[in-house]
């Protein structure tokens, strides 16, 4: 907005740009000296001036469109934040390691308050997509992601999950058994996923908060109940 062409642009004082730049988060000085130096070298790809004023116009309204949704954007933060405040999930969403203030807001909105909504928690993971998709054929079986699927609360699980690897032992270690089997990145976050989305769904339908003490404790109690039955049945918690 302030300088449209490349001739107004290198009219422009070196301890100007660098200035601007600053403004904007650009703080390398290997950087800045650089691109002050591209901007002194540039030459024009045209000097049309219907291709010029043509395309500053464009420029500028695109500018001014993104300013406007960047002030929306900012409304609707306020607006989240406010609604979160109060809601009545919030001390069970704020209990989940990784998920911040970014995510605890969406996880809420991707189960909302219903919680007959949601039989069990299968059925929250065929919803959201993170439980995938076995089809058979003969002797031929095949495993697939799920397709049919709200997207944004797809992600909202898989985003969680990633972020649960960085401060969740037990998450860092499944993922990193995954990937030891030779899945990438997102099948590994996944799987996390589909463990988590078991853990959420009991604690967000009980209105309890989730405590990792317990969550082990219990996964420990299973593992040796299940190896005293001879490992015939899997319990719940190794399943999950």
């Amino acid at each position: 907005m302030r300088w449209p062409t490349l001739q107004a642009l290198q009219k422009v004082s070196a301890r100007v740009v660098r200035k601007f730049l600053h403004q904007h988060n650009c703080r390398s000085a290997e950087r800045i000296e650089e691109r002050i130096r591209q901007i002194g070298q540039a030459v024009a790809a045209t000097n049309d001036p219907a291709l010029l004023e043509t395309g500053i116009l464009c420029i500028q309204h695109s500018v001014r469109i993104l300013q406007e949704i960047r002030e929306g954007i900012a409304e609707f933060d306020k607006q989240i934040a406010v609604t979160y405040r109060d809601h009545p999930d919030r001390s069970v969403m704020e209990s989940f390691p990784g998920a911040g203030p970014a995510l605890e807001p969406r996880l809420i909105a991707a189960v909302g308050t219903m919680r007959e909504r949601f039989e069990s928690a299968q059925s929250l993971a065929s919803f959201a997509g993170i439980a995938p998709v076995k089809q058979a054929s003969g002797k031929t079986v095949w495993i697939h992601w799920r397709w049919a699927c709200p997207k944004f609360i797809r992600q909202t699980f898989h985003e969680w999950a990633g972020c649960s690897i960085r401060c969740c032992d037990w998450a860092k270690q499944h993922y990193d058994r995954q990937r030891d089997k030779g899945k990438g990145h997102h099948a590994a976050a996944r799987s996390v996923a589909f463990k988590w989305i078991r853990i959420f769904y009991r604690c967000w339908r009980d209105r309890v908060p989730y405590s990792e003490q317990i969550y082990l404790k219990a996964r420990q109690v299973d593992q040796v109940e299940w190896k005293s039955c001879g490992g015939f049945s899997k319990p719940a918690a190794i399943s999950s």
